[in-house]
């Protein structure tokens, strides 16, 4: 019951606050314009990252500052909203992509130096600075990818609600759900409050504003879970999207593309030109992660006969998008 209360109230706070930024959002005009390389087909308000990440940031921040054990959420809640910030110029203005992705590569090598020194996300098997690299490249690419698979209605508050939820199944009541579950279900909360306004048809997009402080903030968890040794779990969670988005993305390498441009190539995105609805897509993304939820809390004690169902099951969704994909 108390922990519902932190899922409740990030959600309705988040949800009336993006209610009331979608109109001052047209009147400004800052909308997304349909395009050859969007999914979506009339003029819609980009930006909810300024209502959400706050909410999300100050509520960390807040139990960070008054509870001991959690002080630790204060310095990833305050990288979100930096990249909040330099993500919404990047909305409105465009910046290089050369320079946001140097922008990612500090900010995350920043909180990795103010990890405690004895943190090991590879439960030490390898040294520590080789431990901290390998963590680096992968929560640097998460919030690339997190950011990369915002592409239709519903996905990425479908993911979060996702990741969150999963967390919480995995550690409410041990000992790192006293640092992990009230964070977890806090950014839930808020990305149900979203997903209320952008399941489709959307009145409102996430923007870069609100994917890649997002993609920080999830990842941040899934580093603390896979430190907290549930290593298969923080591989399983997001599986999804880290093999659509990496497979896309090798794809693209290799017709030598240019990987940073938009683009309408992911599984999800192709399944969608090919007929699915938004919504539907959406949903067969929604029913995998509850799978994978149930996978990740088995693997607590089988772990390699939990990891090898999650790529199974990851590959059926992929297969059953692929199958409605247009012919090339």
């Amino acid at each position: 019951m108390v922990l519902s209360v932190f899922f409740a109230v990030p959600a309705l706070l988040a949800g009336f606050a993006i209610a009331a930024l979608i109109p001052r959002l047209r009147k400004s005009r800052v909308l997304d314009l349909p395009n050859d390389r969007s999914s979506h087909v009339i003029p819609t308000p980009r930006g909810a990252g300024l209502a959400l990440i706050p909410i999300v940031a100050a509520l960390w921040i807040a139990l960070g500052w008054t509870d001991g054990s959690t002080q630790v959420l204060i310095w990833p809640a305050i990288a979100a909203l930096f990249l909040c910030a330099l993500s919404w110029f990047d909305d409105l203005k465009g910046l290089p992509p050369l320079g946001r992705f140097c922008a990612h590569i500090v900010v995350v090598a920043a909180l990795l130096y103010v990890q405690p020194a004895d943190v090991s996300y590879t439960q030490g098997l390898l040294p520590v600075w080789a431990d901290h690299l390998i963590a680096g490249f992968v929560w640097v690419w998460f919030i690339n990818l997190f950011n990369f698979m915002d592409g239709i209605d519903g996905i990425s508050g479908v993911e979060t609600l996702g990741i969150g939820l999963g967390v919480v199944a995995l550690v409410a009541g041990s000992t790192p759900g006293e640092v992990l579950a009230v964070p977890a279900l806090i950014v839930a909360g808020a990305a149900f409050g979203f997903l209320m306004l952008n399941w489709h048809p959307a009145k409102i997009f996430l923007g870069d504003s609100g994917s890649v402080p997002l993609g920080l903030l999830l990842g941040w968890l899934l580093l603390q879970l896979a430190a907290a040794g549930y290593w298969a779990a923080a591989l399983i969670l997001p599986l999804y999207y880290l093999t659509d988005a990496t497979v896309t993305i090798l794809r693209r390498i290799a017709r030598r593309e240019k990987i940073w441009q938009a683009h309408r190539q992911h599984f999800y995105q192709r399944a969608v030109t090919g007929g699915l609805s938004h919504a539907r897509v959406s949903s067969m993304i929604a029913v995998t992660n509850a799978v994978l939820i149930g996978l990740a809390v088995l693997s607590v004690s089988l772990p390699f006969a939990s990891l090898i169902g999650a790529v199974l099951v990851t590959a059926l969704l992929l297969a059953a998008l692929q199958h409605r994909a247009p012919a090339p």
